[in-house]
């Protein structure tokens, strides 16, 4: 019978491969978003940087910046799902994901609905796919700052997924 592996491993090649996934994205470092992980639960963070206001006057987080984070968010959270498994199994390595990076889901819409100022603080968001088949994936995505129950976003969005077992 296998030994089972010891967790640090599990926990180091899950947080490895994350972070190999996200990278993958520039813009995500540009804005410096990164994501929080509990087993295979995502939270995505925004760190307050001065780059992002958009009206200095108030000051507010800038639309786009908003927008920019909830659909980084939204198409991590479907790769992630994506690779999971195999990453879980140990058939992905965080190493071959770096030598052969998976294509990332291909945006078709995306909505998002301001519901008030992005103030000059961290954010958050979590994604949840609604729907995903071989060739369609649509997800919900809610941004929050200072209280879970106090959204000042959120978004739908509606992907075209890219053909599995592909690099």
């Amino acid at each position: 019978m296998a030994r089972p592996e010891p967790v640090q491993q599990v926990k180091r090649r899950r947080d490895l491969a994350l972070k190999t996934l996200v990278d993958s994205v520039p813009y995500a470092g540009f804005l410096g978003i990164n994501f929080e992980r509990h087993g295979d639960e995502l939270t995505a963070v925004l760190p307050y940087d001065e780059k992002l206001i958009g009206n200095p006057v108030l000051p507010a987080l800038h639309g786009g910046v908003i927008a920019s984070f909830l659909e980084v968010t939204a198409i991590i959270e479907l790769s992630w799902a994506m690779l999971w498994d195999e990453v879980e199994t140990g058939r992905l390595t965080p190493e071959a994901m770096a030598a052969n990076l998976p294509r990332l889901p291909k945006t078709i819409d995306f909505t998002v609905d301001y519901l008030r100022t992005g103030l000059p603080r961290d954010g958050y968001a979590r994604a949840q796919v609604n729907r995903s088949g071989r060739r369609y994936a649509s997800v919900h995505v809610e941004a929050w700052q200072d209280n879970r129950a106090r959204l000042f976003a959120q978004a739908t969005g509606h992907f075209l997924m890219p053909p599995r077992g592909n690099g």
